[in-house]
């Protein structure tokens, strides 16, 4: 096999900033960065969301309040220009 025709496969450090969680797995992605780990320096790739950070995984959902919009809405800006005002009136 040629050796130019495969890409680099290595240890790579995972950084997920939601959580501050760091893994090492092997990957051939390319970066520029690099980071100690245990003593060790590889390639860093950030991440967004990992297995740590997902609610799926962690079972922590975001609940957005959507009922008080409304009425935050009528509160600021009363019924000018409202429809449902005109409907109910």
């Amino acid at each position: 096999m040629k050796p130019e025709g495969h890409p680099d496969y290595r240890e790579v450090v995972f950084h997920d900033l939601s959580c501050d969680f760091k893994f090492i797995t092997r990957s051939t992605i390319g970066t520029r960065e690099k980071i100690e780990f245990n003593g060790k320096e590889y390639p860093l790739v950030k991440i967004e969301v990992s297995a740590e950070s997902h609610p799926f995984y962690t079972g922590k959902h975001k609940i957005v309040d959507t009922a008080g919009r409304v009425e935050k809405f009528r509160q600021k800006f009363g019924s000018v220009g409202s429809k449902t005002a005109v409907a109910a009136g």
